[in-house]
């Protein structure tokens, strides 16, 4: 049986209107991330990289190409078919953590899955469970502001995987954390995926090569294009 792919890009172009030139970010992009596997993506500031995570996320829509996620395509579905998609399918994992800041960090994690449509009781129950493996049943009651950045870093990890989704998309997540707290959240995710029962593909974007070690798999954007480098 073949494997299966968890992304798959078909001549995907996509491109911004800065005032009034058109800058082109993405020429043609061909490509496809396995399923279960841990792509690492390469690329200089400017590159391209947060716009196709944004684009995998079906944060944005592409120009023109496809992009199926899961065995969807994207440009087929609404603005608020791709908002439902999003909540129950993709967990993302941003390099400032995104945590809403009047909500304590048990609130933060809950919140995704009430907007996913789960039940209280079973949302606060999936909630202590991840908080305790992220090593934060300690802080769950703090605001964001009371934590530390790996601890924050922690709790964005619990969020993201609190609907159980099939795709992790991490945009720098060590970028504001020192070398050796940065490599405890990749061990983070080296154990989140292990203990999973069902498959966990992650698609990382970095500066930092030295992270591609974790990774099953690592490509790099240059002029608009992704190749793959091992």
């Amino acid at each position: 049986m073949a494997d299966k792919n968890i992304v798959t890009l078909r001549d995907v172009h996509h491109g911004y209107l800065i005032g009034k030139k058109r800058v082109e970010v993405l020429h043609g992009v061909d490509f496809a991330f396995p399923e279960d596997k841990w792509c690492c993506i390469l690329g200089a500031s400017g590159s391209g990289k947060t716009t196709l995570l944004n684009l995998i996320g079906a944060l944005e829509k592409c120009d023109s190409g496809t992009i199926e996620v899961d065995n969807r395509d994207l440009s087929q579905m609404s603005r608020s078919e791709c908002a439902k998609f999003r909540a129950g399918s993709i967990g993302f994992i941003f390099q400032s953590y995104c945590l809403l800041p009047e909500l304590s960090i048990r609130e933060n994690v809950m919140i995704a899955a009430r907007l996913n449509g789960t039940s209280a009781k079973e949302a606060a129950e999936k909630t202590d469970s991840l908080l305790d493996k992220v090593g934060l049943s300690h802080r769950k009651h703090h605001r964001p502001a009371e934590l530390s950045g790996g601890e924050q870093q922690r709790a964005a990890v619990a969020r993201a995987l609190i609907n159980d989704p099939a795709l992790l998309l991490a945009d720098e997540p060590t970028g504001n954390l020192d070398e050796e707290t940065g490599n405890a959240i990749m061990e983070l995710f080296c154990s989140l995926r292990a203990e999973r029962a069902k498959p966990l593909s992650i698609i990382m974007i970095t500066h930092n090569r030295d992270l591609c070690r974790y990774a099953d798999l690592t490509a790099e954007l240059s002029g608009g294009k992704l190749n793959c480098k091992n």
